[in-house]
């Protein structure tokens, strides 16, 4: 299962529009969570999970709920099922002490991210409990940091999103969470900070996606201490 990610603000832009980062900031933090995280979460999912020991009965009456979250229309089935199979909440509740439930909270945060309920997705990804996945924890942390942003709880967002790239060392969701501080460091005008956090996509990830495109950010935070 592929995903893509494409950054709408070319570096002319960017350089030229600093007054524009409320819109980038929009679109940039404004949530991996939605369908993108939930498909990286249903295919880490499949691969973590279920190779993993779990709770026969809550893994069996999950699957229908992992379909319908990789189709953005069918969201609400995910979340609160078909009246055949559960969805999401009702497993989180009812086996709570299993691994299906722990996976279904990063699920439910994904969705009511993508859904805009942001509270909500706090009080579900709060309830996930780390496993030692390098892709599913990192992007839970990182996914609370989304819904603080979208909150303007701006100081809780940059504790979530230095943990989510402190997490796991990899070039996926490092990077990204990297980028992601620091545009919440240039919402708060600390732009010392914001050039720190690009400075550190470059020299420890030069091969990731952000560092492709983290000079203009760099310049940006710059020109503006």
């Amino acid at each position: 299962m592929a995903t893509n990610q494409t950054d709408t603000t070319t570096q002319s832009n960017m350089m030229n529009n600093p007054g524009g980062f409320v819109q980038e900031n929009k679109k940039s933090l404004a949530i991996i969570g939605g369908a993108i995280v939930a498909l990286i979460l249903l295919y880490i999912g499949y691969q973590q999970f279920y190779l993993a020991p779990r709770a026969k009965t809550a893994a069996n009456e999950m699957f229908k709920a992992e379909e319908y979250v990789a189709v953005d229309s069918l969201a609400d089935r995910a979340i609160k099922g078909d009246g055949s199979y559960p969805g999401f909440e009702k497993i989180a509740e009812e086996y709570s002490s299993t691994k299906s439930a722990n996976l279904a909270n990063a699920y439910l945060g994904g969705l009511y991210l993508q859904k805009g309920e942001f509270e909500k997705a706090v009080d579900a990804l709060g309830n996930y409990s780390s496993t030692g996945s390098p892709v599913i924890d990192p992007l839970v942390l990182g996914m609370t940091g989304d819904a603080y942003s979208e909150l303007k709880e701006y100081d809780k967002a940059i504790t979530y999103y230095k943990k989510a790239a402190d997490k796991s060392d990899n070039t996926f969701t490092a990077p990204l969470f990297l980028k992601k501080l620091g545009l919440v460091y240039e919402e708060q005008k600390d732009f010392k900070a914001a050039a720190d956090a690009y400075n550190k996509i470059k020299e420890k990830y030069p091969t990731s996606y952000e560092a492709s495109v983290v000079d203009a950010y760099i310049a940006r935070a710059e020109a503006r201490l």
